[in-house]
């Protein structure tokens, strides 16, 4: 896959480096498409960061995407059985095609860490840290693998679909 032409893969880094955490990095990267509020986007997507809250379980680059899924594609009634099937299927097939890229949807694989949990403090955003996580990368292909899906998706741009 070709990551590195994304024009989302490209602001969920930039977005990233500005201290932004992987969930809200891909979130934002989308805002022109889904419409929220950046703040608002900010805040829902804060508490998946560092595979949810630190704990290294699912990546937020991945939730990031399913939340830009689900803001896209996903349903809103809860009776919409055949509308919950195909949104959970799109969910998988995001998930497959980022661990077929990484070898991994989860963090601490991703990161090679040996423990599940981690303190809940972040590390300070220094060009060390940049250095040595794959985390700017991995918000690049999140965000690029969910361009991809869109360009095969077209969008439903009917007003009552907006957020």
């Amino acid at each position: 896959m070709n990551y590195e032409g994304s024009k989302y893969g490209q602001r969920a880094e930039e977005y990233f480096k500005e201290g932004y955490n992987c969930t809200q990095a891909v979130v934002l990267a989308f805002s022109d498409l889904h419409g929220m509020d950046a703040k608002a986007a900010a805040r829902l997507s804060s508490s998946f960061g560092g595979g949810m809250g630190r704990l290294r379980e699912v990546c937020g680059a991945v939730s990031g995407m399913f939340l830009v899924a689900g803001m896209l594609y996903g349903y809103g009634d809860p009776k919409d059985f055949q509308g919950k099937k195909e949104h959970y299927g799109r969910v998988q097939q995001l998930a497959k095609a980022y661990e077929e890229e990484n070898g991994s949807i989860v963090c601490r694989e991703l990161l090679g860490l040996a423990k599940k949990k981690d303190v809940p403090t972040p590390e300070q955003r220094t060009e060390e840290y940049y250095k040595k996580r794959p985390c700017g990368k991995l918000v690049r292909i999140a965000a690029a693998i969910m361009e991809q899906y869109i360009e095969g998706h077209p969008l439903d741009t009917a007003e009552e679909n907006k957020i």
